[in-house]
């Protein structure tokens, strides 16, 4: 009863109240600006942008509803995704994937059309992050329960190997170097694998953090961001995995995104009412929180363009799945 309050007073917090009052910090320059009502309530897990198409990806639990940006308009699905996770994209090949956790598959479809062209088993079960590394044409895709990865080379559209880690894999980054770093949830750790080889490289322990989800990099000054479920992000250097840093953030954080252009970082957190908390990046080893902006309860995923700087938030209030946008005020 106090959960379905509490998400009650949100809902009338987002349509009722002025963006001033969303802000809790003073100097913030960012607040939620609209909420887009998607319909019946759904599951749901990552959301995505095609940067070159304008287009929003948000998985919706059996499916992935696609909107047009900046307009939030529904164009399309891609149906029959059960238990879908995540979204990715190889724009060199025109074509896009999902990683469905309940059929352990990968669906591939077509960029420009969103239809499917063919569905492929993984080597492990619920298959979750899946991160596309242009350079090798290969999709790498992490098994939440088997602890592995599946590579799947994408010109061919065929497993190559399987890759085992230690524990849980969670989000994965590239440095578009030949490295893919990602999260352990169930043993704090941060593993990088060789793409050329296939190989688990390295392995480091997250100080400090208690079940790390939402993974960013800064490339240019090679910095990996680590969100975990104690309140805090953890900086760490990804040519050797020494700790940098720990920066206090919101409460159950699963995505983090780093901006290159403004050296601002942001997590989104889905409890305690919800926020998006902003970091900024003064140097390679020093970081000072913004602020927060209150968001929702659950609205723990994000995608962010990064042409326009607005942020994207699915969630569930009041019986409906919205999209929360968040922007420059």
């Amino acid at each position: 009863m106090k959960k379905l309050q509490l998400l009650t007073l949100a809902g009338v917090a987002i349509m009722g109240m002025s963006t001033s009052i969303l802000i809790q910090a003073a100097d913030l320059d960012y607040a939620v600006n609209l909420h887009w009502t998607l319909g019946e309530p759904s599951k749901w897990d990552y959301a995505d942008i095609d940067a070159v198409r304008r287009r929003l990806f948000v998985t919706r639990g059996d499916r992935v509803q696609v909107l047009e940006l900046p307009s939030g308009n529904p164009i399309g699905e891609i149906s029959n995704t059960q238990g879908v996770h995540g979204v990715a994209f190889a724009q060199d090949q025109n074509i896009g994937f999902t990683s469905n956790g309940r059929t352990d598959s990968v669906t591939v479809f077509d960029l420009d059309t969103l239809q499917v062209k063919q569905e492929i088993k993984v080597t492990g079960s619920n298959p979750d992050a899946l991160l596309y590394e242009d350079h090798s044409h290969k999709l790498f895709v992490f098994n939440g329960k088997t602890a592995n990865v599946t590579v799947i080379d994408t010109l061919s559209l065929k497993v190559i190997a399987t890759i085992a880690t230690t524990g849980r894999p969670e989000f994965a980054v590239s440095d578009n170097a030949g490295k893919i770093f990602f999260n352990i949830e169930d043993k704090a750790e941060l593993h990088a694998i060789d793409v050329a080889s296939n190989t688990l490289i390295s392995k480091w322990p997250l100080k400090g953090c208690e079940e790390p989800t939402g993974l960013a990099i800064d490339i240019a000054r090679a910095r990996l961001f680590s969100v975990c479920q104690n309140k805090t992000m953890v900086v760490t250097d990804a040519k050797n995995g020494r700790f940098i840093a720990h920066v206090a953030i919101g409460e159950h954080p699963d995505a983090v995104i780093y901006d290159p252009e403004t050296a601002n970082i942001f997590s989104s957190n889905g409890d305690g009412g919800g926020s998006l908390t902003i970091i900024h990046q003064d140097d390679a080893n020093h970081y000072v929180v913004k602020g927060n902006v209150i968001t929702a309860p659950g609205a723990k995923t994000m995608a962010m363009d990064l042409k326009t700087k607005t942020i994207y938030l699915p969630t569930v209030i009041d019986k409906k799945f919205l999209v929360l946008v968040a922007g420059k005020k």
